[in-house]
């Protein structure tokens, strides 16, 4: 895999421009993207390592420790080649209203619960998978535990362990000003194509916005799925000088945009 590229500097950035509504990003560029993929699952590793290595994009995972398992080493050596592994609990938890889930469900959950489900997780990956976690992607982007007056949020949770907790089928970007980082939007990528992806892209240039893409298979054919020559073609369009885009990690976005959020 070839060298990812090195973190940008902020300390020299005027990231805020007193006389416009909109963020001012690093080097030009009018947006900023981030790529990341749920479940440590294989294609991720067959399809989508090698099409990001040839543009020199790093991309984040939510790595689910159970998948990650069959894998460790390929899984070590993502995180060795500067791509992000980020939090993505350790069972998976989401509504018991997904029959998959009825004996995992949220509903049935405590914030207790919860805090351990990510820590266990932050240290499987920190042990086995020698990476440093910094984010968090909640199950199915749904983020309460219990149900009606006793139904609680577990944000605050994240916000404690996670410098930006990711979102999921969220309906816009993120206001980079504005956004709070322990619910940042993420706008679901399965199955659309380039053009929509880019039209994406192209509405956050015009707000100085972040948008974070949340995947999972990068195949052909699955329910779930960006097909390889449609991440192919957004890397290629996201390196383009041209575009003016700024492509990283979730973590790496996310700490420019708190830093400037600290200093306004």
């Amino acid at each position: 895999m070839s060298q990812p590229p090195k973190l940008p500097q902020f300390a020299n950035w005027r990231t805020l421009d007193p006389m416009s509504d909109t963020f001012v990003w690093p080097n030009g560029a009018r947006a900023a993207v981030s790529l990341s993929y749920d479940d440590a699952r294989p294609s991720q590793l067959d399809n989508g390592l090698p099409i990001f290595a040839r543009h020199g994009v790093r991309a984040t995972f939510y790595v689910s420790p159970p998948a990650a398992r069959q894998r460790l080493s390929e899984w070590r050596a993502v995180a060795a080649a500067g791509h992000e592994l980020g939090n993505h609990t350790m069972t998976h938890p989401c509504s018991g209203n997904f029959a998959w889930s009825r004996n995992n469900a949220l509903e049935d959950r405590t914030l207790s619960d919860m805090e351990t489900e990510l820590l266990d997780a932050t240290a499987f990956i920190q042990h086995e998978l020698g990476a440093q976690v910094s984010t968090y992607a909640y199950c199915c982007g749904q983020k309460h535990v219990g149900r009606g007056v006793n139904a609680l949020s577990y944000v605050p949770v994240v916000a404690r362990h996670f410098s930006v907790g990711r979102g999921f089928r969220d309906e816009n970007f993120n206001d980079p000003r504005y956004c709070d980082l322990a619910q940042a939007n993420g706008i679901d990528a399965d199955l659309l194509s380039f053009a929509e992806l880019r039209g994406w892209i192209e509405r956050a240039k015009d707000a100085g916005g972040w948008v974070i893409f949340a995947a999972h298979d990068i195949a052909d054919s699955a329910r779930q799925c960006m097909a390889p020559e449609v991440l192919d073609a957004l890397c290629a369009y996201c390196v383009d000088p041209l575009n003016r885009v700024w492509i990283d990690t979730v973590a790496a976005i996310g700490e420019h945009v708190r830093t400037a959020q600290m200093a306004h």
